[in-house]
């Protein structure tokens, strides 16, 4: 455990009197680890602050799994003061304030997208746990559910749910079905798009024989609001006042933003936690249930996903170097149509193998893609990338984008083939590649 730790966490931590915490000496007793991604400067992460604190106090003189338990600040501060002003507030260990490269690895692997942000992850193997800590330490303010770790959604959700003519069934009536679970809210104007798209993909799924069902899990401020926003749907839903319910799903699948719509297979497996970015992207439904796709063609829709973790993008211009993947003999260049329909494919053709081969291995550890993979054609969208990245405008261009460490990797070769896609992924994760900046 602890040298799976020191290649987690790096050999030494801090404390709040400027010593070193030596990561081996943590205890040969630990076995989860909360990760707080926080900043100094960031209001809602100085009010958590104060709850988490009163909270491992709490842990750490009465709960029986004292020892078990051990929480690292991870700052995304760039004063030095001020991180150590907020660290002096703090009655755990941190990473060190220069150590950037292990904090941003830290957050693309454990995917963070806000703050304050609590992961507990299990101390020896670095698997996630539970995703929102944050409502650990609001629900379970005494630490009687240690270790916080994933019950079965069928368990989480029961109870009676209600349909918008206020009757009520059962959970039950989900068993065998794919399930949607939806997370929104009224006062959420992405929300109320999404819904509009939402219920009229569920309409198309329905009307096609699928088992399908949704579960609406509300972020209403009120009940009126909940009532009003509930009319509007043809789903299931859990009633506003079971407060504890709502919190339980939102703490099962880790939610840190709304609209966001996991998919469950029939035996209550996620599928996908891109709901939202499926439904958009395929609005007549012909992917549904949306299993992860190796590649994703980048639109407007699926944009944001350049946010959550270092992403490959394959820039493909009027012109492209396509490929036989079956003979894997390299054709002369030809042309295509940039408003045509699948001139994207020979480009999803070349990566695909090595994103496939990426996803085994990382679906068999069970564990989340270090790296999501794009193909770029020439629009709107495109543009924008290029110019906010500030990437030169050769085509194909192969690239590895990391938004959160603002850094980027270009692999200037004359031509891009399978070989050089998957040296270059291999670099990457191996650390050897040289970023520069965004």
């Amino acid at each position: 455990m602890s040298e799976f730790l020191v290649g987690l966490l790096g050999e030494r931590l801090v404390n709040s009197e400027k010593a070193e915490v030596d990561v081996q000496s943590l205890g040969a007793k630990l076995s989860l680890v909360g990760l707080f991604f926080g900043c100094s400067l960031n209001g809602p992460c100085k009010q958590f602050n104060s709850s988490l604190c009163e909270f491992y106090s709490r842990f750490k003189k009465s709960s029986e799994h004292k020892e078990k338990l051990e929480i690292v600040f991870i700052s995304s501060d760039q004063d030095q003061k001020h991180w150590q002003g907020f660290l002096q507030e703090m009655p755990w260990p941190a990473l060190p304030f220069k150590d950037r490269h292990k904090k941003m690895k830290l957050w693309n692997k454990y995917k963070v997208t806000s703050i304050p942000s609590l992961v507990f992850v299990d101390a020896a193997t670095g698997k996630i746990v539970c995703r929102n800590g944050l409502l650990v330490v609001r629900d379970d303010p005494k630490g009687l559910e240690f270790p916080w770790g994933p019950k079965p959604f069928a368990e989480v959700v029961a109870g009676p749910l209600l349909r918008n003519n206020r009757q009520t069934t059962d959970p039950s009536s989900l068993e065998g079905h794919y399930v949607g679970v939806y997370f929104s809210a009224h006062w959420c104007p992405p929300c109320r798009s999404l819904t509009r798209v939402l219920v009229e993909s569920y309409r198309t799924i329905k009307e096609s024989g699928q088992k399908f069902e949704i579960v609406f899990v509300s972020a209403d401020r009120s009940e009126d609001s909940f009532k009003q926003y509930f009319s509007e749907m043809p789903w299931l839903a859990v009633p506003y006042s079971d407060e504890a319910r709502r919190s339980r799903l939102n703490r099962l699948f880790g939610i840190q933003g709304i609209p966001t719509l996991i998919l469950l297979d029939a035996e209550g497996h996620v599928i996908t936690r891109q709901g939202r970015v499926e439904v958009l992207n395929d609005p007549e439904c012909r992917l549904f249930p949306w299993h992860p796709r190796p590649v994703l063609e980048l639109s407007e829709s699926n944009a944001v996903q350049l946010h959550e973790g270092p992403c490959l993008v394959l820039f493909v211009g009027v012109l492209f170097l396509t490929f036989n993947t079956i003979r894997t003999l390299f054709f002369p260049l030809i042309y295509s149509d940039a408003e045509e329909e699948g001139e994207l494919d020979p480009a999803k053709e070349l990566i695909q193998p090595i994103a496939e081969k990426l996803m085994a291995k990382y679906k068999a550890k069970e564990e989340e893609m270090p790296l999501l993979f794009f193909v770029a054609g020439e629009d709107d969208m495109s543009d924008s990338l290029r110019d906010y990245t500030n990437l030169p405008e050769a085509a194909p261009l192969l690239t590895i984008l990391d938004m959160s460490a603002r850094a980027k990797y270009v692999r200037d070769v004359e031509e891009i083939t399978p070989a050089v896609v998957e040296q270059f992924v291999n670099d990457f994760l191996a650390e050897k590649l040289k970023p520069e900046p965004i």
